[in-house]
């Protein structure tokens, strides 16, 4: 039999609902345990308490610890899958961060529950025994960090939360699931083609994310110009424009050398520097702003992260989010 360990950060899955309050709470540390019985028809499963955390508390900190404690484990035992479960709110962060920075071949599926355990019908039971099904699955090997949810298979990088209550919350946005799970088996459609990999020590910069609006003050950005910050992440407009009244803050940062990435706030398509009128997406890559291809703001502030512990150059930090 397959062997698989379960990876517990903590989120809805393993939280229940208390009486009297109806508030959702982390109630029992071990309430994933009970899945153990199901779990071991498909293969034989290690759980592991890493944390217990509500989504928000997560950090790119305790992220590379995941990364660290993964290693480890493929070092010390050999599984022929890895699942981690987790909040939703910020899974599809963890997920990304994770498939940038871990070289393994082994499948790794990041799954979680929008319904915690004790409420009717509820979708984190069904969730981890289909992502244990894929992380054994031969044809999950070789295909990135994976995100198993109501029955779809993402890709770590282009999946992202969509609703906020719905059990098929996470949607990959022009790209679609490439995997469907059905009782009998695992089917793959298509797969990423290229992988990427970032060898990191720590993952600890000062990378904020600001979205752009109409009418932007540029006052509301000062504070970046009144402390250190590796990088920063800008969701603009469209094709990748901004309001011409912030410019002035975003020239300076860029003048002190601090990398700026430009990504869009619309969650379909990619910026390109086509506009050319004042903070068009011509003068901001004139400017020598990054252009991302197609990541969201949240995933662009994790590779920026990730990708300044490599090279601090503009030149090939724009290649880096070329791919």
């Amino acid at each position: 039999m397959k062997k698989v360990l379960v990876i517990n950060t903590g989120g809805t899955i393993a939280m229940s609902v208390e009486e009297g309050t109806e508030s959702v709470k982390p109630l029992d540390e071990h309430v994933l345990n009970h899945n153990l019985p199901y779990l071991s028809k498909y293969a034989d499963v290690v759980m592991k308490d890493f944390v217990n955390l509500p989504s928000p508390h997560m950090t790119p900190a305790i992220m590379n610890k995941l990364r660290e404690i993964i290693e480890q484990e493929l070092l010390q035992d050999t599984y022929d899958g890895i699942v981690i479960t987790h909040g939703t709110d910020t899974l599809e962060e963890t997920a990304y961060f994770l498939d940038l920075t871990l070289p393994v071949t082994v499948p790794i599926v990041v799954t979680g529950a929008m319904r915690s355990s004790n409420e009717l019908g509820a979708d984190g039971p069904v969730n981890l025994i289909s992502s244990v099904r894929t992380a054994i699955d031969p044809s999950s090997r070789n295909k990135g960090v994976l995100v198993v949810f109501n029955d779809e298979i993402h890709a770590a990088r282009h999946v992202t939360k969509t609703h906020t209550s719905n059990v098929a919350t996470f949607q990959s946005p022009s790209y679609g699931p490439i995997g469907t799970i059905s009782k009998k088996s695992i089917q793959y459609h298509h797969a990423p083609l290229s992988r990427e990999f970032y060898e990191i020590s720590h993952a600890d910069g000062n990378v904020p994310l600001i979205k752009a609006v109409t009418g932007m003050d540029p006052a509301w950005l000062h504070f970046l110009l009144d402390q250190k910050i590796d990088g920063m992440v800008i969701e603009a407009f469209g094709l990748g424009n901004l309001p011409p009244m912030i410019l002035p803050v975003l020239k300076e940062l860029l003048q002190r050398n601090v990398p700026i990435v430009v990504v869009s706030r619309c969650y379909n398509g990619q910026v390109q520097d086509l506009y050319g009128y004042e903070g068009g997406g011509r003068q901001l890559k004139d400017m020598g702003m990054i252009f991302s291809n197609g990541l969201n703001g949240q995933k662009a502030r994790l590779k920026l992260l990730v990708a300044l512990q490599q090279t601090v150059d503009s030149t090939k930090l724009q290649d880096c989010f070329d791919h």
